[in-house]
């Protein structure tokens, strides 16, 4: 990985962001796989929807329900919903390197199937079969094996399914090649961190896919882009026309350190969007983050950090309209803070 590096500007990383992310224009109907290309964090109810909603026509509040999707505990045991076809990245991807975290999830994985056969179960019942807190049972998930439905309100039902035909250093690879398409340019230690699986195996998963990688000098250091994306990330800059209510967890805006900065430089700002506790969404307008909102029931709560012409507002009001919301009858109201 000697090849020189080429400056990007903060402008070009978040354009290309939200071009690979699916945020500039919807897509068709058809595409989930392309909406979950580097998975959906489900870890706020129905978060994985509206994320759906943010990328995909015709998004409806059972969209993510389709046989395409399935729900799981991927990167660092959170709950993902990811392309039925790419389980085997979101799980296999995060197997521990050692020999001991392997053992631990592959046990696991044989007890549960061992105990639950073809049945689906709440996850407390089956860690009391098991005989083990049902926490511990995220372990198993590595392994491939293991799908859940949660519903928010509920504890997981969980069951097991066929390991998936692919390897783990094939699906390691594959994770982190996904990563660096949506989340790039970016370093091992980012990767490390938003996959759970710690530096020294990131390091190694990028050293593996060196001739893969191109060096890319941004303002917050140096960092590391696919090859195929490099003429992307260089692309002429167009004005952003796209609005979008991007729920908490969602990928554009699961971002840690630097890259906080890069997105949102007023630390004021970055503290309302990134919050020590539950995340609100973030407003996406004309190419950057320009306030937050968040919901409850059928009423939206938006927070913007400027002032919003009259249309902007309306678009505002407009996208809120469509959102496609599980459980709320009538269409949902807004309101502005600020």
């Amino acid at each position: 990985m000697n090849e020189p590096r080429f400056a990007v500007t903060r402008a070009q990383i978040l354009s290309f962001r939200r071009r690979a992310g699916a945020l500039e224009e919807r897509l068709p109907a058809a595409s989930l796989r392309r909406a979950a290309w580097a998975g959906l964090q489900d870890s706020m109810p129905r978060a994985a929807l509206l994320s759906i909603h943010a990328r995909v026509q015709g998004t409806t509040p059972s969209t993510w329900e389709d046989p395409a999707l399935v729900q799981l505990w991927g990167p660092r045991f959170n709950v993902f919903v990811v392309s039925e076809c790419d389980r085997a990245v979101f799980s296999l991807g995060t197997l521990p390197d050692d020999a001991q975290g392997q053992q631990r999830a592959e046990d696991l994985a044989a007890r549960l199937r061992a105990s639950l056969g073809d049945r689906r179960i709440p996850y407390g019942e089956a860690g009391h079969v098991l005989g083990v807190h049902p926490n511990r049972l995220r372990y198993a998930a590595a392994t491939g094996t293991v799908l859940i439905r949660w519903e928010g309100a509920r504890q997981p039902t969980i069951w097991t399914v066929p390991a998936p035909p692919m390897k783990a250093r094939e699906a390691r690879l594959e994770l982190a090649r996904r990563y660096l398409h949506v989340y790039g340019p970016t370093t091992p230690e980012a990767f490390g961190e938003w996959a759970g699986i710690g530096l020294k195996s990131a390091a190694r998963t990028f050293d593996a896919l060196c001739t893969s990688l191109t060096p890319v000098r941004t303002p917050i250091g140096d960092r590391w882009i696919l090859h195929e994306d490099k003429e992307a990330l260089r692309s002429p800059l167009e004005p952003s026309t796209s609005l979008r209510l991007l729920p908490s967890g969602d990928p554009y805006l699961l971002l840690q350190g630097a890259d906080r900065d890069l997105m949102i430089p007023q630390s004021d700002r970055r503290g309302a969007l990134w919050t020590p506790r539950v995340w609100p969404g973030g407003l996406l307008l004309g190419g950057e983050i320009v306030g937050t909102w968040r919901r409850a029931g059928a009423v939206v709560t938006v927070q913007p950090w400027r002032q919003l012409s009259g249309s902007e507002r309306a678009a505002v009001e407009s996208e809120v309209d469509s959102l496609p919301l599980p459980g709320v009858e009538g269409r949902p109201g807004v309101r502005w803070e600020g």
